[in-house]
């Protein structure tokens, strides 16, 4: 089984204790994925995220039902977390979050998913023809997504009541 390796850096304008309270709920995952995957989180709300927790999903993938759950292996706030897919598509999925500040007080945000397709080689030919193409999408609309999502969650957090409009 081939194991196959993403891997993102993108830099967002806040520090990563800024940054991470936003990764940290998974209810944003369904936010910063392509609308066409019909992305949910089927784990009930709230979700305490930690080690060991397990998180449930809804997608479609080329119009096919799948049901995902991933397990957080590591998670060491503000700075990493480890997703491993327990039941999926993928033989192996291992997602790897990392923040780290920068000089300027932004985050460098990486992340690295190693992962395997199986099937032999039916799974390398799905690979080079959807799945790394599939995935690359995904990320990409993922950078795009996330600063103004981001930015918006951070003035969420930070805004104090205006207790004359309550």
């Amino acid at each position: 089984m081939r194991i196959h390796t993403l891997h993102r850096e993108q830099l967002l304008p806040l520090p990563p204790a800024a940054v991470f309270p936003f990764f940290a709920d998974a209810a944003n995952l369904e936010a910063i994925t392509p609308p066409l995957l019909r992305f949910r989180v089927t784990t009930p709300q709230p979700l305490q995220i930690g080690p060991g927790a397990l998180i449930d999903y809804r997608l479609r993938v080329h119009g096919v039902p799948i049901r995902w759950q991933s397990r957080i292996d590591e998670w060491s706030p503000p700075h990493r977390f480890v997703d491993l897919q327990v039941r999926g598509p993928y033989a192996r999925w291992h997602h790897t979050h990392t923040f780290r500040g920068t000089p300027e007080g932004g985050t460098l945000m990486t992340d690295t998913v190693r992962y395997a397709i199986g099937y032999g080689p039916l799974g390398e030919l799905a690979h080079r023809l959807l799945v790394r193409r599939d995935l690359e999408r995904i990320f990409d609309h993922r950078a795009n997504a996330i600063i103004p999502l981001l930015a918006r969650d951070n003035e969420r957090r930070t805004t104090p009541l205006d207790s004359a409009r309550i």
